[in-house]
Parts: structure tokens; sequence; C-alpha cells
């Protein structure tokens, strides 16, 4: 059951690399002037103040959260908040299967990051793995040998995935094992929306913007589809059932979410291009996507191939 839903968690994940992408072409028409920054830190304000107020009813009748669930919405809001942001703006700048398969990179980072705590070289299979990421990277985001630069989209997710990497530390974290799954996002899901606030005021152009970014039908159906299926029900499925399967399984699992990016895209960008009054063309199976998308995923499974599991923590389902 655990790893179902963790799949159904990474189906709901890989909507909202089209779904972010289509909301930055329908919210730049409508404000020509308007930073990338700031719709992405208004998509994050919005989008999460959305969620919690969609989780709240659900858990009016349980207990208030704890210190510890507390502190871990806050720490995951943090670390994953800030990595949403990056990603999304990413987004304005290299396509939605692309980003999709360099956030994967944190598959590589957690292994990388336990070698420098432990204080010891990483050993043959990261360092293949690794080889690997960059290889893929590199080929998704179109390096030439005569122009060795990655792109202000590339770039972005790259430092989306460290911050991921973080954030599944936070949860993996054992002092937090007898968290509620729903109270923790409940948190996360505040903590993020209060986070952006200030964020999108300061990045405004102007106090209409902030008005104005959400003042269509397409605007509204989007935040909302973004806040109910890729938040609340992504997030909810993770902070729940993730601590119930051992790293090496959650691993393996969320290299999925890129694959279903990568199907979603196929048919869904013209569609909602359609609805939001834009112009967001279908992405096709190029060999550029398979070569590098395919590079990625075989470093993650490299890293999950006969890894030793734990026995997971069990917890509080609600």
């Amino acid at each position: 059951m655990p790893i179902l839903l963790l799949i159904l968690a990474s189906a709901l994940w890989g909507l909202s690399f089209p779904l972010v992408k289509v909301l930055h072409l329908e919210q730049a028409s409508r404000l020509p002037g308007a930073s990338t920054l700031f719709l992405a830190s208004w998509m994050q304000a919005a989008r999460f103040g959305i969620s919690a107020a969609i989780l709240l009813p659900f858990l009016m009748r349980q207990k208030r959260p704890t210190p510890l669930e507390t502190r871990q919405g806050f720490i995951l809001a943090l670390w994953g908040g800030a990595g949403m942001w990056l990603q999304a703006d990413a987004l304005a700048y290299t396509e939605a299967s692309t980003s999709a398969f360099l956030t994967q990179a944190y598959c590589i980072l957690l292994p990388l990051l336990a070698c420098l705590r432990m204080r010891r070289l990483p050993g043959t299979r990261v360092v293949i793995a690794t080889l690997l990421v960059l290889a893929g990277g590199g080929i998704l985001s179109g390096i030439r040998a005569d122009h060795l630069q990655l792109g202000r989209g590339e770039i972005e997710t790259l430092a989306a995935a460290l911050l991921f990497t973080f954030q599944i530390l936070t949860l993996e974290d054992s002092k937090y094992r007898e968290n509620r799954g729903s109270m923790v996002s409940l948190t996360m899901f505040l903590g993020i929306a209060v986070l952006f606030v200030p964020v999108t005021a300061i990045t405004a152009p102007s106090l209409q913007a902030c008005l104005t970014a959400g003042a269509s039908v397409p605007a509204v159906v989007i935040i909302g589809s973004l806040a109910l299926f890729c938040s609340v029900g992504a997030y909810v499925l993770m902070n729940t059932w993730q601590p119930r399967v051992s790293a090496t399984e959650a691993g393996l699992i969320y290299t999925s979410e890129p694959v279903f990016a990568a199907i979603y895209v196929l048919f869904l960008p013209v569609i909602l291009g359609s609805f939001a009054g834009s112009v967001y063309p279908n992405e096709t199976l190029s060999a550029q996507l398979l070569a590098g998308g395919g590079l990625v995923v075989a470093a993650n499974a490299l890293m999950q191939w006969r890894q030793k599991t734990h026995m997971p923590p069990i917890g509080p389902i609600p």
C-alpha cells in the first residue's frame, strides 16, 4: 500500500510541471512587466494558502499540531518552499520535462552528503552515478562541446534539487516518527504561504499586480489544481507514507516523477494552452529527451540497486 500511494504522489507531482509552465505563460501575457521571480513568489503564496484552506476543514476535529509536528512542518516549508520557488522560476526558462528529470539530482546528492558527513571518499557507485547525472543534465540542457554553459533554468532546477535533498532528510529524521503526516502538511502549507507573502510584495511591480496575477478564470483554475492535486494530494501522501518504507524504496519510487511528467507533456500543453489562451505546444519524445532522461533514471537506479534497507519507523497514520 505505501509503495502504491507514493507512486500516486509522484504522478500528482508530475502534473505540476506543465501546470506551472502554462500558469507562467498565462500570467506573463497579462503582466508583461512582471518578473518571473514575482510570478513564482505569487504562485507559492497563493498555491499553498489555498492548500491550507482545503486541508484545514478535514483536520478541525483532530488535536492541534504538537511542537514536533510544528517544527517539522516549518522546516519542510523552508526547504520545500524555497526549492519549489526556484523550480517555478526555472520553468520560465526551460522545458517541463527537462526540469522534471534534473530535479531528480537529489537522489545523487543524498549519498554525496552522507560521504561528507562521514568524512570519507565517495565509492565507485556514487562517482559513476554522479557522472551519469552530469551527462544526462548536459544532454537535456543542450550543452555542446563548444558551448559549455548551463542556462538559468537548469541552474535553478539543480539548486532546487539541493534544497529538496534537505527536505527529504528532514522527513526521514527518526525524531519525527510519531508525527501525523496531515498535521505536518498543514503546518508546511501555512509556513510556505506566510514565507512568500512578503517576498511577493517585495518583488511585485505594483500592488495592483498582486491582484491582477490571479484575476482570470484560467489562473484561478490552474492555481486551484496545483493546490488540490500537487500540494494537498501529493504532499499529504508523501508526508504520511514515506516514513513507512525504506529510504531505498522511496528514492526509487520518486524517480517515476519525471517519467509521469514526460508523458503528460506529450498531450497536456496544447489542452492547457488552449484553455489559458496561450501558445504552449506539446513536447515530443526526442532523442535528446530519451537519452538525457534515461541517463538520469539510470543513475538513480544504480544508486538504489541492492542497497541495504532499514526497518521503517511506524507512527500514526492521520
